[in-house]
């Protein structure tokens, strides 16, 4: 049994094991490198099946001499007494963790990260105009059209926010970011991509568990 344990915790409660350990510093030391990496993910999991997901990370230690209870802060800053599945082992450090979110991609059928998100679909070349319909987003560049959803309109909305703070962090004036669409603005939108060949049934719908055959006709 490995002494030292690296594990996500998902409101409060253990989802995976990441990485076994049999000495104490190896441990740390990746768990301070993972901490440090994922300061730059841009767009966390906050809600997973309609349900708001806190997550976070932590190193537990087997047969640990301490004494004293080991406790978590919950979204209203309230302590809360960790119980672990294996009484074991305890907790020695924690920390939140920005648990990367996937988008749907319409045009591909498949979930992506914003990782390639960003690299495939927001070059530094060309203007682009970026943009929400319920709980899609659109990217709009020359004459390509991209299709993104998202769980639900305020999710949507979020993912936009996130972009447009990473382009002002990283001083790129390449995109414009439009948020706040008049109702002539969405009827607009609503026929321009329908003359795209995307289905009205799937622009009309404001949240997703995602159907099969998105890609436009």
């Amino acid at each position: 049994m490995s002494k030292y344990l690296i594990v996500l915790f998902k409101n409060k409660v253990r989802k995976k094991i990441i990485k076994k350990y049999q000495t104490g510093k190896p441990a740390m030391n990746f768990f301070n490198n993972l901490i440090s990496e994922n300061e730059k993910v841009v767009f966390p999991r906050e809600v997973e099946n309609t349900v708001d997901s806190n997550y976070e990370v932590a190193v537990l230690e087997k047969n640990s001499q301490r004494l004293l209870p080991t406790y978590m802060t919950d979204e209203f800053g309230r302590n809360i007494k960790v119980k672990l599945e294996n009484p074991d082992y305890n907790i020695i450090k924690i920390s939140p963790y920005r648990y990367p979110e996937t988008i749907f991609d319409i045009e591909r059928n498949k979930k992506i990260t914003v990782d390639f998100f960003l690299n495939r679909y927001l070059p530094k070349v060309g203007v682009k105009v970026m943009s929400v319909l319920n709980n899609k987003v659109i990217i709009q560049n020359d004459d390509e059209v991209r299709l993104f959803s998202l769980k639900s309109e305020n999710e949507a909305e979020r993912f936009i926010a996130e972009i447009s703070s990473l382009f002002y962090k990283n001083k790129r004036g390449d995109c414009l970011f439009v948020t706040d669409t008049s109702s002539p603005q969405r009827k607009y939108l609503f026929q321009f991509l329908e003359s795209k060949g995307f289905d009205k049934k799937i622009l009309y719908r404001k949240f997703t568990t995602h159907p099969r055959h998105l890609r436009p006709k």
